[in-house]
């Protein structure tokens, strides 16, 4: 195994508690454009999250009309891609809190200087960026070594798509095997492995011990290298890959 030299990180519910705010505004618009089309069905966050977690809106919206069956123009998805981008970063400069533990990790990765550390996002950059500034880790990135799978990309898209990965192995002058993505989604991990990256998988955000295991299980079944479920593993983990 080649030297590990660069950290890539997940930033929803991998860096920060965001996903269930940003799900939160997304069930509401969601609710929307189906009432406008008379669809009956209504959902909660929550459901939202077992339906479409990893993805980003724009994916929301996409496997949405697929379920429903029908279209949204070009220019109604545009609008309300930058609705829910809106409503998500009032959201989030609310009440965004860091993931247990990933905040201590970071500075400590931070100050050994021995990797270099990008985030990799579906997530619309404006998002990432509020996430992480809002909970104070965004003094770790440089600002061009934030990646958004909707934002970064001269087509946007979503993981699990690896477009957002290859770019960050490009921007970021390194080969696949030199860099370790940390992943908390079937998405996620998805990404990061189709571009050849070995993956953490970090079931640290799932509520209870029962969606910890499930989840565990699924990310292994994916190709997932070693699952972490608190980020105070996160040095042996790591080690494990190293090793390997």
């Amino acid at each position: 195994m080649p030297k590990i030299t660069g950290i890539f990180f997940d930033c929803d519910n991998t860096l920060v508690l965001s996903e269930e705010l940003a799900f939160e505004a997304c069930a509401d618009l969601a609710n929307e454009i189906l009432a406008k089309r008379n669809i009956p069905d209504r959902y909660t966050g929550g459901q939202l999250i077992q339906d479409f977690v990893g993805q980003n809106f724009r994916g929301m919206m996409i496997s949405l009309q697929a379920k429903y069956k029908f279209e949204m123009s070009k220019e109604e998805l545009e609008e309300y891609v930058i609705k829910e981008e809106d409503e998500v970063i009032g959201k989030l400069n609310e009440k965004a809190q860091p993931c247990v533990g990933a905040s201590e990790q970071l500075e400590k990765i931070y100050n050994d200087k021995k990797y270099d550390l990008a985030v990799v996002s579906s997530s619309a950059l404006r998002r990432v960026k509020a996430s992480i500034k809002k909970v104070g880790q965004d003094k770790y990135f440089d600002d061009d070594l934030i990646f958004s799978a909707a934002t970064s990309l001269p087509k946007p898209t979503s993981k699990p798509d690896p477009a957002i990965y290859l770019h960050a192995l490009e921007v970021c002058k390194k080969k696949p095997e030199e860099v370790v993505a940390i992943e908390d989604s079937k998405s996620g991990a998805l990404s990061a492995i189709r571009a050849g990256i070995p993956v953490i998988g970090y079931v640290g955000s799932y509520p209870g011990d029962d969606k910890k295991i499930e989840m565990a299980q699924r990310l292994e079944e994916l190709g997932a290298k070693v699952i972490m479920k608190d980020w105070s593993e996160f040095e042996q983990c790591l080690e494990q890959i190293e090793s390997a």
